[in-house]
């Protein structure tokens, strides 16, 4: 039985060798640190980037190298758009049945939402929520590209850029005394009071009564015939001196400034644009991108549903560096006629006069709210 014994060990030892040699990990002669050790190596544990932390990230590069009028370079400009390309809206905790979306009461302009995720004095990151028939009137984005994405909904985009002098015949300007004229035009109802200039004229029945002081007047002129008899030349010199001071307080130092302001307040003058966008857009589509001076960089949106407009822009608005947001007024170019300003017939739809606004349009309302979605990690 030793022999046997013996004989089983030793079998048992060169079956053991032969099945090490086929498995490497048997080889081992710690099978279990062996084991943790293959895990170690195989098993890597990778962070899982957000689609708002990539794109905060991507903003950081494209907008790292620049400012004011600097658009950045054409491949940083494909980098950011890829991103935004594919950004949904869960990616940033949004859905049409939100409270954001919803029509206010009925009368009342819808309110436009703002979710704020980041701003630095390179770039800002927002979204614009609007219910339906939700509007941002036109304006403009001074020195800025602009990155502009529909997250869902479907919206109606109208924008514009500058016409430069040299590309039509005459100025692209006009003078505020002209404006009057664009005016006159496009709102017709300005010239309604001239209906009621009747009730106007009625206070000429009553001068009867004001031609019964004037017969009565004929004593004045008495007196005035008997004045040069009272009043030496001295006297005289006094009431000129005495009429002389009195004029100022009135016209020079009252009416003549406040004048002045109405005339620049009233009449602002207008310039010529030239059309670049005026096209519905349904969610999902490709991103908008204008720039400083080109790629309409005067828009308007309008929503036809309810929509979410993911939007990045460098740099961002800032009134202490003068960019300023403009709001403007459109007029169709067959509205206005200028000397020396001429387009063949069939091009003229895709013109138009903007007229800057004095203020905000007292329709536009914006509220701003929080911003839910992922977080982003400032590096």
């Amino acid at each position: 039985m030793g022999i046997e014994t013996s004989v089983a060990k030793r079998k048992g030892k060169e079956f053991g060798e032969v099945e090490k040699e086929k498995n490497p990990i048997l080889n081992n002669t710690n099978t279990r640190g062996g084991k943790k050790a293959a895990r170690g190596r195989h098993i890597k544990k990778t962070a899982v980037v957000s689609p708002v932390q990539k794109l905060y990230d991507t903003c950081k590069d494209v907008f790292s190298i620049g400012g004011p009028g600097v658009v950045p370079a054409p491949d940083k400009i494909e980098k950011l758009r890829a991103v935004l390309d594919v950004i949904t809206p869960e990616d940033v905790g949004l859905h049409p049945e939100m409270p954001y979306f919803r029509l206010p009461v009925a009368g009342r302009a819808p309110p436009i939402r703002y979710l704020h995720i980041h701003e630095c004095n390179k770039f800002s990151i927002g979204i614009f929520c609007f219910p339906p028939s939700g509007v941002i009137p036109l304006h403009n984005h001074p020195g800025m590209t602009v990155f502009s994405k529909l997250l869902f909904g479907k919206m109606h985009i109208k924008s514009y850029d500058w016409v430069d002098e040299d590309s039509v015949n005459g100025s692209a300007v006009v003078n505020p005394s002209e404006v009057a004229f664009v005016n006159a035009v496009k709102q017709p109802n300005v010239q309604q009071p001239e209906v009621n200039q009747p009730e106007v004229q009625q206070p000429e029945e009553k001068q009867p009564e004001i031609t019964q002081l004037e017969e009565k007047q004929p004593e004045v002129p008495q007196l005035e015939e008997k004045q040069p008899e009272i009043q030496s030349p001295e006297e005289k010199q006094l009431e000129i001196q005495q009429s002389e001071e009195k004029q100022p307080e009135v016209k020079q130092t009252e009416f003549q400034p406040l004048q002045g302001k109405q005339h620049d307040v009233q009449r602002p003058s207008v310039r010529l644009a030239k059309v670049k966008i005026d096209s519905d857009f349904t969610a999902p589509c490709n991103p908008c991108i204008l720039y400083p001076v080109d790629g309409g960089n005067m828009h308007c949106f309008t929503a036809a549903t309810a929509c979410a407009v993911l939007d990045v822009l460098g740099p961002p608005y800032s009134d202490p560096e003068g960019r300023h947001c403009t709001y403007y007024n459109d007029f169709p170019f067959a509205n206005f006629s200028v000397d020396g300003v001429s387009l063949p017939e069939e091009e003229r739809e895709g013109y138009a006069w903007l007229q800057e606004r004095t203020k905000q349009p007292d329709d536009f309302k914006m509220v701003g709210e929080l911003y839910r979605g992922p977080k982003i990690v400032k590096k």
